[in-house]
């Protein structure tokens, strides 16, 4: 019998950005009670680069799939936004806005990544079945 991997890009994009958010959120806390986490690759700057070459392949795929199904391609503007504000606050946010201004901007960027790709399904959905 042959097995096929089928993947659903849009929960990954979702569960990729959900944890982005996590991380900003519980990560201080984490730290005050295991500060050595703070030394460790899931406690630097760098996390958030990193799950960056994760999220965007995988919500763009899954926008591009969902897209040519359904034939909204406005659901693009939403990846594109949350994208975008995970870049900045990835990048640039620490430095200019400061921690809450990072934490901020991941949790708008991965809200909105993730309402882009409930709509993604949803408008899958209705066309398809």
């Amino acid at each position: 019998m042959k097995h096929v991997l089928k993947i659903n890009f849009d929960n990954l994009a979702i569960s990729l950005s959900a944890l982005c958010a996590l991380h900003c959120l519980l990560l201080p806390v984490a730290i005050i009670f295991l500060p050595a986490i703070s030394a460790t690759f899931v406690g630097s700057e760098d996390f958030h680069k990193t799950m960056l070459y994760f999220v965007i392949p995988s919500s763009v795929i899954a926008l591009s799939l969902g897209c040519k199904m359904h034939g909204k391609y406005h659901v693009y503007l939403y990846g594109f936004l949350g994208i975008l504000s995970l870049i900045i606050a990835a990048f640039f946010a620490h430095d200019y806005f400061g921690e809450n201004g990072e934490t901020f901007l991941t949790l708008l960027g991965a809200g909105i990544i993730s309402y882009g790709h409930f709509r993604n399904q949803k408008l899958c959905a209705e066309c398809c079945h």
